[in-house]
C-alpha cells in the first residue's frame, strides 16, 4: 500500500497430509524459506528481477507468480544522478553531489550488512541443526515418566518389569517368545515418528517428521545412557515390598531392549551401530517399524526380531487410522512389506485391532501376509489411552477378548500357513506363527537368546558373509503359553473352534 513490492508470495501449509503440497506442514515451510532465501540471494546480487529481465513487464514468465520488480522515480533519478557525476558540473551543484555520494556509501555498507546476514543464514542452517527435543517437549514427556537421553532418545520403565520384580507375571513377549520381563529396557533413539496413528499411547506429545532433520547424537552416548537410567529406575524398587531379591539382582542386568518405546527408531542415522553395540552387550533387540521406510529395512542389519506395523490392510483405512505424514505412504507400506520378506531374521506383522475401524478387512489382510510373509503376526486389541483432542477413540472402539479370538480364527481360515500359537489375555493379544515353527506336532515360538548372541557374533566377524536363519535359534514353547493349555480351562484335545467358542465362557477383557 505504500508502494513497496513483495518479494516473495505468501507461504501456504497444510497439517493435513492429503492437502499439503509437499507432505506436510514442515516441508510447506522448508519449501517456502527455501524460495525466500533465493530470493534474498537474488536481491543481494544486486539484481532487480528473479529472471534475466528479458520478459514482458508484468509477465516475467521464470516465476509469473510473483509480482514484477519495478524501480521507483527516486532510483530512476539516482540512475540519472550518477550519470551525471563523470559530467562538469556548476559549482552550487556539488551539495547535490555530496548528498548522493553518502546516500550511495550508505546503501553499500546497508546491502553489505544484508548480504551477511543472508550468508550467515544460508552457513547456520547447514552447519547446525536443532534439538529434537525442545525444552516444552522435554517438561511434557518428564512429567510422562520418561527419562530423556541426549537431544532425541528416551527410556522408561515398562510396568511388566515392575510386575515381573515383584514376581508377577509378564508380558506377551514372555508368553510368546519367552524374554524375561524384568530384564528388558524399553527404549528408542527417536522420538519422532511419520505417523499421528488414532490409538497413539503417548498422545501425540512426540515429534513428528518424515526424515531425519535434527541434531544427530552418537550411538554410544545413547545407549550408555539409556542402560544408566534404566538401571536407576530399577534401583528404586530396592528394598520395596513385594519385590524378590533375585528379580531385582537380575534386573539389573539387563538382557533385552524393545525399540517399540515410542517414535521411528528406523529414522534414526546410526540405527545399525546402535544394534551392533546392544548384541556386543549381550542385549537382544526387538524393534518395531510403522512401514513407512522401505529403504531403511533393506538396509537393516540383523536384529532378534523385527516388527512391522500392519494396522489396516487398505490404503483407506490406513490413512483414516494412521494419519500417515507421507503421500505416498501406501506405496511405502507395501514396500516395506516386501521388504521384510526379504529379511533372514525372525519377522512379525503386528495387528492393532479397532473396532469399527479395521475388523472387518479379513481378505486383505490374508493378501498382505502372502506379501510379507512373517513368521509370526500378533494381533491384539486395540488399549484405550483415555480421551485426547488428537484422537476420536473411546472404550467402544476396544474389542472384547473373546471378539479378537473370533477375528484370529476367521483369519487362520483365510492363510492356510499359519496356525494360532500362543495367547496372553491380559493383553488381549495372540499370536499365530507358521507352520514351520511347529516340530514334530509343537511349537517353538520362544528364542534361544544365547544362541543369537553367538550367530550374530559369526555375522560381524565374517564381515556379514556369515547369514542365519530365525529357525537357527529357536527354542521349545512351554505348554502353559500355548493357545488352549489346559492351566486357562480348555481341553488339549480340544478343536480350534471348540477352543473358540468355551473362550465365550471362560476369557475376559
Amino acid at each position: 500500500m505504500l508502494g513497496a513490492h513483495r518479494v516473495v508470495t505468501r507461504g501456504e501449509g497444510d497439517c493435513d497430509v492429503a492437502k499439503s503440497k509437499h507432505g506436510s506442514i514442515e516441508a510447506d515451510f522448508r519449501a517456502w524459506k527455501t524460495k525466500f532465501l533465493a530470493r534474498l540471494q537474488t536481491l543481494q546480487k544486486g539484481e532487480k528481477k528473479p529472471c534475466d529481465g528479458n520478459c514482458k513487464r508484468g509477465q516475467c514468465e521464470s516465476s509469473a507468480e510473483e509480482e514484477p520488480f519495478e524501480s521507483t522515480s527516486e532510483e530512476e533519478s539516482g540512475t540519472e544522478d550518477h550519470q551525471n557525476l563523470n559530467s562538469v558540473v556548476d559549482v552550487e551543484d556539488l551539495g547535490k553531489i555530496m548528498n548522493y555520494v553518502k546516500k550511495e556509501k550508505r546503501e553499500k555498507e546497508q546491502q553489505e550488512e544484508k548480504s551477511s546476514l543472508v550468508r550467515n543464514t544460508v552457513k547456520n542452517e547447514a552447519s547446525e541443526r536443532r534439538a529434537m527435543i525442545t525444552p516444552a517437549l522435554r517438561e511434557a514427556l518428564t512429567k510422562q515418566g520418561y527419562q530423556l537421553i541426549g537431544s532425541h532418545s528416551g527410556v522408561k520403565l515398562c510396568r511388566w518389569t515392575k510386575s515381573m520384580l515383584r514376581g508377577r507375571g509378564g508380558c506377551y513377549k514372555h508368553t510368546f517368545y519367552g524374554i524375561e520381563s524384568h530384564r528388558c529396557m524399553e527404549t528408542t533413539p527417536s522420538l519422532a515418528c511419520a505417523n499421528k496413528c488414532v490409538f497413539c499411547w503417548r498422545h501425540h506429545t512426540n515429534p513428528v517428521g518424515t526424515e531425519w532433520q535434527w541434531k544427530m547424537d552418537q550411538p554410544e552416548m545413547i545407549l550408555k545412557e539409556a542402560i544408566e537410567n534404566h538401571q536407576n529406575m530399577i534401583k528404586q524398587f530396592k528394598g520395596v515390598p513385594g519385590v524378590k531379591e533375585e528379580r531385582f539382582e537380575e534386573g539389573m542386568m539387563i538382557k533385552h531392549c524393545a525399540l517399540s518405546l515410542v517414535g521411528e527408531p528406523i529414522m534414526y542415522p546410526e540405527i545399525n551401530r546402535f544394534l551392533k553395540l546392544l548384541h556386543e552387550c549381550k542385549i537382544s533387540s526387538f524393534l518395531v517399524t510403522n512401514a513407512q521406510f522401505p529403504v531403511e529395512i533393506r538396509n537393516l542389519k540383523p536384529v532378534t526380531q523385527l516388527y512391522v506395523s500392519v494396522d489396516a490392510s487398505t490404503k483407506d483405512s490406513l490413512k483414516k487410522i494412521d494419519r500417515p505424514l507421507f503421500k505416498d505412504f501406501w506405496q511405502r507400506f507395501l514396500d516395506s512389506l516386501k521388504a521384510l520378506a526379504a529379511k533372514q531374521q525372525r519377522t512379525v506383522y503386528r495387528l492393532t485391532l479397532v473396532k469399527a475401524w479395521n475388523v472387518d478387512e479379513l481378505q486383505a489382510y490374508a493378501e498382505l501376509v502372502s506379501l510379507g510373509n512373517p513368521d509370526f503376526i500378533e494381533v491384539k486389541g486395540v488399549t484405550y489411552c483415555g480421551e485426547s483432542s488428537a484422537s476420536s477413540l473411546t472404550m467402544a472402539n476396544v474389542p472384547w477378548h473373546e471378539e479378537v479370538i473370533h477375528f484370529v480364527c476367521d483369519l487362520v481360515d483365510l492363510i492356510p500357513d499359519y496356525e494360532i500359537a500362543c495367547e496372553h489375555e491380559h493383553s488381549n493379544c495372540l499370536l499365530i506363527a507358521h507352520k514351520r515353527f511347529k516340530i514334530d506336532s509343537e511349537w517353538w515360538t520362544w528364542i534361544d537368546y544365547n544362541r543369537f548372541q553367538e550367530l550374530v557374533q559369526e555375522y560381524e566377524d565374517s564381515g556379514g558373509s556369515a547369514t542365519f536363519s530365525a529357525k537357527d535359534y529357536v527354542a521349545k514353547t512351554p505348554h502353559w503359553a500355548l493357545f488352549g493349555a489346559r492351566e486357562r480351562g480348555f481341553d488339549p484335545k480340544d478343536t480350534r473352534h471348540q477352543r473358540k467358542n468355551k473362550s465365550k465362557h471362560i476369557s475376559g477383557c
